[in-house]
C-alpha cells in the first residue's frame, strides 16, 4: 500500500461547503484520502505526520485560468514595465516612470549585446501611463540606436513600438497594406505597430522572443512564479500545438519532470488575424487530448477576436472610446466565426474566446447560441476571456446558454485609472469586471492574471475584485465588489469548473487531487486590503511539496 501522509494545519480552507474548515489533510497517491480531524484522518491506517504546515493554512490549489509562456519569457528579457515586477528567484525589478529611463535602461542593455546588429527586445511597456507626453515614437527609441533595431513589446502583447532601424530593416512604409502599422502627422510610421499582423512585420524582434520561448529555462521560470504564488494550474490560453505539434515536444519535456505546478493547454487554431484550417485544427486538438498526463493537458482551443482596450484595439460597440483614437480591430470576421468554432464544438471541445471590446462578446454569444441550435450540448462551458465589459443582459444570456466568464479584475489596478479618465469612461469604468453582476445573473466566473500582462498571482486578482481599488485610491465601481470567500471560489473551484475539472480539483476532499496553495493566512480571516500581502509558503502538487524563496 502507498505511503499515506497526514499534514495538521493551522486551518484548511476546504471551499467544499460541507466541511467549509478542517484541521488536517491525509494525502496517499497524490490524492485526497480525507480530510477533517487529525483523528479521522489517522483512522485510515499507518500514515506518517508531517508537520511542515502546523502554523499555515491550506486552501485548495490556485487555478490561474489564463496565462501565457511570455511571462517566463519576460523573467529571462529586460522589463520596461511601469509597476514594479517580482522575478522567479523573489526579487523585484523597480519600473519605469519616465522616457528617459527608458532610454537609459536600453542604451544599458544594447551595450550589454555582443553582436550590433541583433535586435533588443524588452517587454511590458505601456504609453498610456506617461500623461501629458506625446506617444512613444521611433523618434525617442532612435535616442537609443540609429543602427540596432529595437522593438519594445507593450504590455497588453497587443501593441509594439520600434525605431526607424527595425522600420527600414522590416521595410515598413507609409505604403505597407498590413492592417496596424500605425502613421504619425508626417504621413510616415510611427513606430507604433497594432497586433499581430503588423508587429510580425518587425521578423528580428518577433524572432529573439520565439527564440526565448524555446528556452526550456522561460518554462522553468513560469513554474517558479506559479510556486510562489500557491498557483498549482497554469492554463496556457496561447499554446502552437494545434499548428505546431512539435511544440508540444519541449514543454513535455520540461513539464513532465518534477514540476511545481500543471499546465493546462488552449490552443490557437491559426495565427493571430489569419485563418485556418478549423477542422484539421480540431482534428490535431483532439488527437492532443489523447496524450494528456497529470502535468502537460490540452483543455481546449481560444480563438482571438480583438484587441486590448487600454491600446484602443479592442472593438467598442456605441458609443465608442471616450478619447483617443479608435484603432478597434476584429481580428476574425464576425461571418466566420460559427464555421471556424464548428468542428470544435461537435467534438466538444471546450472553446475559450478573446472579447475585450462589448462588440465581441456579443460576437461570441451569438455564435454559441447559433451552435448550440445546429448541435446541442449541454455541458460545453464555453467561455468568455477577458470579459471586461460585459453588460447585465449580456450576461442573463451567457446564463441561459451555460456559458462561463472569465473576469480580468487585475485591469481595475492595473488600468482602472486610465479606463476612468481616458478609454471608456467613469460609467462604464464603474461596471468594468463587473463580477457582482456576474454573480447575480447566474454565470460561473473565474479571475485571472493574463500573465505576462499583468503579474501572474491570485493574491492579487482576488485584491483587485474584492476592493476595486485603484492607484489614485478611487473605489472603482462599490457594487461590484465581491467577498473574499467568492474572491477564492472563482480562483479554485469555479477556474475548475470552467474547464470541466471540478471533479478533480478545486476543492480540498475526498477523492481530489492532493493540490494546495500554502498560504501564511488565510483569505477569508485577514482584512480585505492585506489579501495580496498574504505571504506564500508554495504548492503541494499531487502530494509533492514545492517550497518557494519565501518559505521559512
Amino acid at each position: 500500500m502507498a505511503e499515506t501522509v497526514v499534514y495538521p494545519a493551522r486551518s484548511i480552507v476546504t471551499m467544499d461547503p460541507s466541511q467549509p474548515v478542517a484541521e488536517a489533510v491525509a494525502v496517499r497517491d497524490g490524492r485526497v484520502l480525507a480530510v477533517g480531524t487529525m483523528d479521522e484522518c489517522a483512522r485510515w491506517g499507518d500514515h506518517t505526520v508531517d508537520g511542515s504546515f502546523a502554523d499555515r493554512v491550506l486552501v485548495p490549489g490556485m487555478i490561474e485560468a489564463h496565462a501565457h509562456v511570455l511571462e517566463g519569457v519576460f523573467s529571462l528579457l529586460p522589463y520596461a514595465g511601469w509597476f514594479d515586477r517580482r522575478r522567479p528567484d523573489g526579487t523585484t525589478v523597480v519600473g519605469i516612470r519616465t522616457y528617459d529611463d527608458l532610454v537609459v535602461l536600453l542604451r544599458a542593455e544594447a551595450d550589454a549585446l555582443s553582436d550590433p546588429d541583433q535586435a533588443l527586445v524588452v517587454g511590458g511597456f505601456d504609453p498610456i501611463y506617461f500623461t501629458g507626453e506625446e506617444r512613444l515614437s521611433r523618434r525617442h527609441l532612435d535616442q537609443v540606436s540609429t543602427t540596432r533595431p529595437v522593438f519594445v513589446l507593450h504590455a497588453s502583447a497587443h501593441l509594439a513600438t520600434v525605431n526607424s532601424a527595425m522600420l527600414v530593416q522590416s521595410d515598413i512604409t507609409a505604403a505597407t497594406p498590413t492592417p496596424g502599422v500605425h502613421l504619425g502627422a508626417d504621413g510616415e510610421p510611427s513606430g507604433e505597430l497594432h497586433e499581430m499582423p503588423a508587429i510580425a512585420l518587425a521578423a528580428s524582434g518577433v524572432a529573439v522572443l520565439l527564440e526565448t520561448m524555446g528556452d526550456p529555462e522561460a518554462i522553468r521560470a513560469l513554474g517558479r512564479m506559479a510556486r510562489n504564488e500557491g498557483v498549482t494550474v497554469v492554463t496556457d490560453l496561447g499554446a502552437s500545438g494545434a499548428m505546431n505539434a512539435g511544440s508540444q515536444d519541449l514543454w513535455r519535456s520540461v513539464v513532465d519532470a518534477e514540476f511545481p505546478t500543471r499546465i493546462h493547454q488552449y490552443h490557437l487554431p491559426a495565427p493571430l488575424g489569419g485563418s485556418g484550417d478549423w477542422e484539421a485544427a480540431a482534428e490535431q486538438v483532439a488527437l492532443l487530448m489523447t496524450g494528456n498526463t497529470p502535468h502537460l493537458a490540452t483543455r481546449g482551443v481560444k480563438f482571438v477576436l480583438d484587441g486590448s482596450i487600454q491600446g484602443w484595439t479592442a472593438a467598442m460597440g456605441w458609443p465608442g472610446y471616450f478619447t483617443g483614437t479608435d484603432h478597434g480591430q476584429l481580428l476574425l470576421p464576425p461571418e466566420q466565426l460559427v464555421e471556424a468554432m464548428r468542428p470544435f464544438h461537435q467534438r466538444r471541445i471546450n472553446v475559450h474566446t478573446h472579447c475585450n471590446g462589448d462588440l465581441t462578446i456579443d460576437l461570441f454569444i451569438d455564435a454559441v447560441e447559433d451552435l448550440l441550435l445546429e448541435f446541442p450540448w449541454l455541458d460545453h462551458r464555453h467561455t468568455v476571456q477577458h470579459c471586461q465589459l460585459t453588460n447585465a443582459a449580456q450576461y442573463r444570456r451567457m446564463a441561459k446558454l451555460g456559458m462561463c466568464a472569465n473576469i480580468f479584475a487585475n485591469h481595475l489596478w492595473y488600468w482602472g485609472d486610465q479606463h476612468h479618465d481616458l478609454t471608456v469612461g467613469p460609467e462604464r469604468a464603474r461596471k468594468m469586471e463587473a463580477c457582482a453582476t456576474a454573480k447575480r445573473e447566474g454565470v460561473r466566473f473565474a479571475l485571472h492574471t493574463d500573465a505576462n500582462v499583468t503579474p501572474l498571482g491570485h493574491r492579487h486578482s482576488m485584491w483587485c475584485a474584492v476592493n476595486r481599488v485603484t492607484p489614485s485610491g478611487r473605489v472603482l465601481g462599490e457594487h461590484e465588489r465581491i467577498s473574499a470567500y467568492d474572491a477564492l471560489k472563482a480562483v479554485t473551484l469555479d477556474a475548475a469548473y470552467q474547464q470541466h475539472l471540478d471533479h478533480e480539483m478545486g476543492t480540498i476532499e475526498c477523492g481530489k487531487l492532493a493540490d494546495f496553495a500554502v498560504l501564511g493566512d488565510s483569505p477569508l480571516d485577514v482584512d480585505p486590503m492585506d489579501i495580496r500581502d498574504i505571504p506564500v509558503w508554495g504548492t503541494v502538487v499531487g502530494g509533492v511539496c514545492h517550497p518557494g524563496p519565501d518559505a521559512t
